[in-house]
């Protein structure tokens, strides 16, 4: 039986590939394994049929076989553990490749949503000018330690694709292309471009555009 994930009605990251499903989506795909995807409303996330699913209310959810998860860390861990292609089958290089996936969620995605998120919802208020410099410096710290980590190498742990690497792209992307905080980092650009350049994450960001686009078009 195929898994079913869930995945915004109508996505606020405007079908760029931001909303979360895009990482279970770009997982599955990797692993060539084929899923559905059940479409929920803002209203529906907070009802009581998706929050048995998802206490918080939010998006994405995995279901299969009587198997319900939620966060996206633990989704594609699933994923990468239950699928040959993305967790080496060496046994230091697998723990290495989940260590990674834990730095992007626990290390790297905190500080990069704080400072964005400041941006777009206090940029009014009278504390803006004086913490946005702080939250910038945190994030800007993180990224040329990961940059300094990565060198010369295409993924983390070398020539290896692997779950970390899926999961450090798909936060570094939240920062955009054109963010200053990235382009200090030529080594983070090309290694972002180098995950976006994968079939399997193509594929992934194109189904998640076509849902926003059909959500668009419906008015």
């Amino acid at each position: 039986m195929q898994p079913t994930i869930t995945a915004f009605e109508r996505s606020p990251d405007r079908g760029r590939g931001l909303a979360r499903d895009m990482r279970v989506r770009w997982a599955l795909e990797e692993v060539g394994q084929p899923y559905g995807v059940r479409l929920v409303s803002f209203a529906a996330m907070k009802a009581p049929a998706h929050r048995a699913l998802h206490p918080f209310g939010q998006i994405p959810t995995y279901e299969q076989d009587g198997l319900a998860l939620f966060e996206t860390g633990a989704i594609v861990l699933h994923i990468a553990q239950s699928h040959a292609g993305l967790l080496p089958a060496e046994a230091h290089a697998r723990s290495r490749a989940i260590m990674w996936m834990f730095a992007a969620l626990n290390t790297l995605e905190p500080p990069i949503v704080e400072w964005g998120a400041a941006r777009i919802l206090e940029h009014d208020k009278p504390w803006y000018a004086q913490r946005q410099p702080m939250l910038e410096d945190r994030a800007r710290t993180r990224l040329a330690e990961l940059a300094q980590r990565l060198g010369e190498a295409d993924w983390l742990d070398g020539e290896t694709f692997s779950a970390g690497d899926l999961l450090m792209v798909t936060v570094l992307r939240r920062l955009g292309d054109a963010s200053p905080l990235l382009q200090e980092q030529p080594s983070l650009l090309a290694y972002i471009a180098r995950g976006e350049a994968r079939p399997a994450y193509q594929r992934a960001f194109a189904d998640q555009l076509a849902v926003f686009t059909a959500s668009a078009k419906a008015g």
